[in-house]
């Protein structure tokens, strides 16, 4: 479960006592807040990578390295790629951060592309024992691009799947001006989907050659990165797509007008993909905010991170002391 950004913002200020300290605006604070969680989140891969070295134990909720994989879990994303401009060549996610797997879908079982440099790409092929297939395949990766080898004719949509680690949204606690010139926290989910919404007028390209019946999409992402919605297509007697709703409960986050769902499965030979228009969304303010990504065993880390940078804006020794002292007693007997 994420951290609720109010209960951070709010258990801040109390700890600095800001009557006596001083007071952190609601823009220090997200400044602070995103710079936490992404440091946070970076420690993560350091930290796996340190207990992969270290004696293991699989009793239940004591595993450090199963605890790490639940922190990526999160972030982790797939997505299908297209050939630019019908070569073998294809681009990255934009919102690739760490760089997984990527797999050729034109082989058999979708095998693993192996990356290669110049001059391993050079001796492989000219040797006929290591000639890449579509079974074997290598690519070159360079300026964010894969390209992939062999270039087969049949190059085009949904050929490499990437499997990457994305970055956490940025952390913002939304407010409003109260009568008394107070901020008054903004609980407001931004860019999300209109709860129990039709979205039928936005299927752009109907899937074709389904099993009929209800499918359920949970999360739809969508290619802007929105995310956390669920969305139940029906496929009807004629092997269509007929009908696209959103979960009353779960309307997700972070979408944007003209932003692209795809859905497959049910045995649909063509997807179905939506194209969102201004008419799914809700209503957006510029209050709104964006709770922490990162789970909630991470909370007092997270408070006692902020704690330490908001001592040095406050000036205030004691304060960057107190949390630094606290965070490496922390430090040291996680690594124990």
């Amino acid at each position: 479960m994420a951290i609720n950004v109010n209960t951070v913002y709010t258990t801040v200020l109390s700890i600095l006592n800001k009557e006596q300290r001083g007071y952190l605006t609601p823009y220090e604070f997200n400044q602070l807040a995103t710079q936490v969680q992404l440091e946070i989140f970076e420690k993560f891969f350091e930290d796996y990578n340190q207990y992969i070295r270290m004696p293991k134990t699989d009793v239940e909720f004591a595993s450090r390295m199963d605890h790490i994989r639940e922190e990526f879990q999160v972030f982790e994303k797939t997505e299908i790629a297209s050939a630019v401009n019908g070569t073998n060549e294809y681009t990255q996610p934009t919102d690739l951060h760490r760089f997984g797997t990527v797999n050729y879908v034109k082989g058999l079982n979708s095998p693993e592309i192996e990356i290669v440099s110049n001059r391993d790409y050079t001796q492989q092929v000219l040797s006929p024992i290591t000639q890449p297939s579509t079974n074997f395949p290598i690519a070159k990766y360079k300026e964010n691009k894969l390209t992939v080898f062999p270039a087969v004719a049949s190059i085009g949509a949904k050929d490499v799947l990437f499997n990457y680690i994305r970055k956490p949204k940025d952390v913002r606690w939304g407010y409003t001006i109260g009568g008394l010139g107070q901020y008054v926290y903004d609980s407001t989910i931004p860019f999300s989907l209109k709860s129990a919404a039709s979205l039928n007028a936005s299927i752009t390209q109907p899937g074709i050659g389904g099993t009929p019946g209800p499918y359920t999409y949970e999360p739809a992402i969508s290619s802007g990165g929105g995310t956390g919605g669920k969305i139940t297509i029906t496929i009807g007697p004629g092997g269509d797509v007929t009908n696209a709703v959103v979960s009353a409960a779960d309307v997700g986050y972070g979408y944007s007008v003209g932003d692209t769902i795809t859905f497959s499965g049910g045995g649909l030979t063509l997807d179905a993909i939506i194209t969102l228009q201004s008419a799914d969304l809700t209503a957006q303010t510029t209050n709104y905010s964006v709770d922490f990504e990162i789970s909630d065993a991470q909370q007092s880390e997270v408070i006692l991170e902020i704690l330490k940078y908001a001592g040095v804006i406050i000036r205030d020794p004691q304060i960057v002391q107190a949390a630094a002292s606290e965070l490496a007693t922390n430090e040291a007997n996680t690594k124990r």
